[in-house]
């Protein structure tokens, strides 16, 4: 493919992005790469922006990347707007661009409430600084979602002096992602925070929420973080396949009809790709993803016909700070999946690990232990038994 690529389009100007460019230019591809960034700002990293943004340590969280020495046509401020398949060409505001190969890594968008009431969100940079801006001394702050990110706002909050309410659904904090049980065990870290559980939003109105009940709940700044959704709705009409996501298999193709489009991959947040290791269709959300995707993705794009394509298969991994503490999850477990408390030790900090029916490990979650997180990689892997019960 290397040699009859001429334009390669990158829609999105993420991680995923960037990484993907600077493979591009390592592996010899010398023709022409524009990179679509539908913010005015110049590629960045998301990571930080509910950590160190929202405590002040910092305001550029720009990534590592210099479009000169890449010879890279970057284009800020440019939202992508429609999909030509048939005649190789993305749309854009200000215009078409032609391509040979093109890699969509517009990543995804935060779910928001019904109302008309003024709800801020936490995904780009300038969304965190105009969070920032809100958090002050005895604000009335109130989240809805005891998310991660819903868990890292409130800590944010709370050291800035705010009043904190934060809005649940389900029965405890984080427990759409680890479960009712485990997520009821951080209960205590929200001491100085009012969490109300099993309580839904109908819609966003001025000076607060309306809860389904019927009640209301008053607030000086509500803060959505309930999940996101990849942005697909560009490529609408276009013939790709979409699964909750761009479909892609293993090697980040995307399809049309069941049948790989030559020349398209997508990567990232915006990507639902095939993982032999899950036998499922997957799609990740996290940083580590979607910096090595990025890489996999100039590696298909590049590939040569009868070559062996690279796999994008790796042990999902996440972090969160929250509350003083440090969160690491590896793998990913099933509903059918239980977890178990590794025993006291001595050691600080905690480490829950989920096994499937057959007892292999599936998922590992450690706090304030970043060896167990380490170790649990290759554990995950290779779907090993837990070496030790606990008494």
């Amino acid at each position: 493919m290397l040699d009859e690529l001429t334009r390669i389009v990158v829609a999105g100007a993420g991680l995923a992005a960037v990484r993907a460019a600077g493979q591009l230019r390592r592996r010899g591809y010398a023709g022409s790469l524009v990179v679509l960034g539908a913010e005015a700002r110049a590629p960045y990293d998301r990571p930080p922006l509910s950590k160190a943004v929202l405590a002040g340590r910092r305001d550029d969280t720009a990534l590592r990347f210099d479009p000169r020495a890449l010879d890279v046509d970057l284009h800020l401020g440019e939202q992508v707007t429609g999909l030509d398949l048939g005649r190789r060409v993305v749309r854009t505001l200000r215009g078409e661009i032609g391509f040979d190969g093109l890699l969509v890594a517009t990543g995804a968008a935060p779910v928001r409430l019904p109302g008309d009431g003024e709800q801020l969100t936490l995904r780009t940079a300038d969304d965190a600084l105009a969070l920032r801006d809100r958090l002050r001394p005895g604000a009335r702050v109130l989240v809805v979602g005891a998310s991660w990110i819903g868990a890292e706002v409130a800590t944010a909050a709370l050291a800035r002096g705010c009043a904190v309410t934060c809005l649940e659904a389900g029965p405890a904090p984080l427990a759409g992602a680890l479960g009712a049980d485990v997520g009821a065990s951080f209960l205590p870290w929200w001491s100085g925070v009012d969490l109300r559980l099993g309580v839904s939003v109908a819609a966003v109105q001025d000076g607060g929420v309306l809860l389904t009940d019927g009640s209301a709940v008053a607030a000086d700044v509500v803060v959505t973080a309930t999940g996101v959704r990849p942005d697909t709705g560009w490529m609408t009409g276009s013939g790709l396949d979409l699964d909750r996501g761009v479909a892609v298999d293993e090697h980040l193709r995307a399809s049309s009809g069941g049948v790989v489009v030559p020349g398209v991959v997508a990567a990232g947040d915006v990507a639902a790709r095939w993982s032999p290791r899950a036998r499922a269709r997957v799609r990740v959300e996290h940083w580590e993803d979607a910096g090595s995707a990025g890489t996999t993705a100039a590696g298909t794009l590049l590939g040569a016909p009868g070559d062996p394509l690279p796999v994008h298969d790796p042990v999902p991994y996440f972090w969160s700070d929250q509350f003083g503490a440090k969160l690491q999850y590896v793998g990913a477990h099933g509903a059918a999946d239980r977890p178990v408390e590794a025993p006291e030790d001595g050691r600080p900090g905690r480490t829950v690990t989920w096994l499937d029916p057959a007892g292999a490990v599936t998922a590992v979650l450690t706090v304030d232990r970043p060896r167990d997180a380490a170790a649990a990689r290759s554990v995950v892997a290779e779907r090993r038994e837990l070496a030790t019960q606990p008494t």
